[in-house]
């Protein structure tokens, strides 16, 4: 998008969500400056460190979604394949949840599962 070029809405969704996840994880956004070209430079080139206390599996999960060329960045199937991505089951089924209808674990559940991940 930074570069004028025209894009698929999925493919930056997918770069979206791997800056979500890389804030999330390592407490920072993987592109910053202050001046907004050179940080347009940064993006563009796909410039960024992860940090060493991150995963070997994140830090390649990573890599994969936040990179610059949209035909060889992860798609969804890619990313749920991941081996990063399976290492928890989903707390829900697969169809969400219906207010009203289904059981939307308690903060003490959540709580839990962080604590035996070692959060």
């Amino acid at each position: 998008m930074i570069a004028g070029k025209k894009y698929s809405g999925a493919n930056v969704d997918v770069w979206s969500c791997g800056v979500i996840m890389f804030a999330l994880i390592c407490g920072f956004l993987p592109f910053e400056d202050p001046d907004t070209s050179k940080l347009y430079k940064k993006i563009l080139s796909g410039e960024f460190k992860i940090p060493s206390f991150v995963s070997k599996d994140s830090a390649d999960l990573i890599k994969g979604i936040l990179n610059t060329d949209p035909d060889k960045r992860l798609k969804i199937l890619d990313i749920r394949g991941h081996s990063w991505f399976s290492l928890s089951k989903p707390i829900c089924n697969n169809k969400g949840l219906i207010v009203g209808y289904s059981q939307i674990p308690s903060e003490e559940t959540i709580i839990k599962m962080l604590e035996e991940m070692g959060f």
